[in-house]
């Protein structure tokens, strides 16, 4: 596949975005459509620890999350559904494993869609277990037993394809320890990027062959390891202005998705999926407050804004009150949709969305510059170097710094101030030279982090 870079935005104006509607809806799986009208739940889960011991025992744990999803689906009248199949490490090392809880999964769905009418789509995501020991191998043997994945996965019933891929992560663990701004550009924007480009083209050519969709990717390894460890408005592990800076770079990274073939709907726990649903029209699926059986967040509400899947990230499959995990959670996000869907077809939409956005807007840096009218602004920054990803990425970082620091009624301490007049001061000092930047970090980062290995990136 060829890549094709953005250089424009797929909205004329922020205003235009609403949840349930992409520019380029996606059909998969079984008469669902996604971006096409309506929201859907995309539920996600994990097996107990003991499923993994056998390809038996992971098979039957998948049936039973399966089939306890589709039946709280028909019983309480959903009338769609996506899961997604987050694999553990077992499921992607040894891909007839992946296939065979694929095949189980889809016959079940099969069977619903069948006798209910119930409309669904099933999502597998294999682990980026490309890594040897002490350091990532993005180009040996383990990406092609990736790629054997997706392959077995994709000819077993899976709809959507995904990964959460890892590549830059060394330079950036060294980098956000030491709030390093130009550190973090370049891993995320640049040598993220390119391992994005290599990936997925691959993924992308599968999924053309196989017929199934390719969907997208998230940069989880990076930007949400940042928000995790920036934590609460009372932590202060990291400052929430770099976090989110984190973030606005990200966008860039997780674009190279569709621009070598990928077409939505992105993955669950990129929150950066605003940026990119702004600039690319594809569909996007997005997690908040009904996630947090996996993790907190500062936005939950706003985070719903645009979104056309709707999803609570991961929980452990066991008993609850009400049933099992999976059971409980699809519900809630289930009702989630019912309500969004109820304001589209009233024409209430935009209502909802502005609503959903003003409750955490001035939460935190990070929900600020991720509402839907500062996202797109960055997205606009971003297509205006399009094709070249260190620019790109480094007008995504001031116009996140620009926007936090022209902020109307969000309320930052001095320890938050600080931290963004450092970022945007290293953001200044930077060159526009792509080649200048790109030869200096590969020559400090060799030096200073033995796990970097340049051939990771054809470099």
């Amino acid at each position: 596949m060829a890549i094709k870079r953005f250089t424009s935005m797929a909205y004329s104006e922020a205003d235009e975005m609403v949840f349930g509607n992409a520019k380029l809806p996606v059909k998969a799986g079984l008469d669902l459509e996604i971006g096409a009208g309506y929201t859907t739940a995309e539920v996600n889960y994990a097996p107990r620890p003991e499923a993994g011991e056998s390809m038996e025992k992971l098979v039957n744990e998948y049936q039973r999350i399966t089939k306890d999803i589709m039946a709280r689906m028909v019983q309480v009248g959903f009338p769609s559904v996506v899961l997604e199949t987050e694999h553990v490490q077992q499921m992607t090392n040894n891909p007839s494993w992946g296939a065979a809880v694929a095949h189980a999964q889809k016959t079940i769905m099969e069977e619903y869609h069948e006798e209910y009418g119930i409309k669904c789509a099933l999502r597998h995501t294999p682990g980026d277990i490309r890594e040897h020991k002490e350091f990532m191998q993005l180009r040996g043997d383990k990406m092609a037993v990736v790629m054997e994945s997706f392959e077995q996965i994709a000819e077993s019933g899976a709809d959507l394809l995904s990964i959460e891929s890892m590549g830059g992560k060394e330079i950036f663990d060294y980098a956000v320890l030491r709030n390093d701004v130009p550190g973090m550009l370049y891993a995320i924007g640049c040598l993220g990027t390119m391992d994005m480009d290599y990936l997925w083209q691959e993924i992308s050519s599968v999924a053309q062959k196989k017929g199934v969709v390719s969907a997208g990717d998230t940069d989880c390894a990076q930007a949400n390891t940042a928000m995790f460890i920036a934590g609460g408005l009372l932590d202060k592990n990291l400052a929430h202005t770099l976090a989110i800076l984190a973030r606005a770079i990200s966008a860039p990274r997780s674009l190279a998705a569709y621009e070598a073939g990928a077409v939505g709907p992105g993955k669950d726990c990129g929150y950066e999926n605003i940026i990119v649903k702004a600039i690319s029209g594809m569909p996007m699926s997005f997690e908040g407050k009904t996630s947090t059986c996996a993790h907190s967040d500062v936005m939950g509400n706003l985070i719903m804004q645009c979104c056309d899947l709707w999803s609570n990230e991961s929980v452990e499959y066991h008993g609850e009150f009400g049933g099992t995990t999976v059971q409980c959670w699809s519900e809630s996000l289930n009702y989630d949709c019912a309500l969004m869907n109820t304001a589209l077809k009233s024409g209430n939409e935009k209502i909802l969305r502005d609503l959903l956005m003003a409750s955490d807007r001035f939460r935190d840096p990070q929900s600020y510059v991720l509402a839907y009218d500062n996202a797109y602004a960055v997205g606009e920054a971003i297509v205006k170097d399009g094709e070249d990803i260190f620019l790109r990425a480094k007008n995504a970082a001031i116009a996140c710094c620009d926007t936090l620091n022209n902020a109307d009624g969000l309320e930052m301490t001095k320890f938050e101030l600080g931290a963004l007049a450092k970022a945007t001061a290293e953001l200044d000092a930077i060159t526009s030279e792509s080649e200048t930047f790109m030869s200096e970090c590969m020559e400090r980062f060799s030096k200073e982090v033995p796990v970097f290995k340049p051939e990771n990136y054809a470099l």
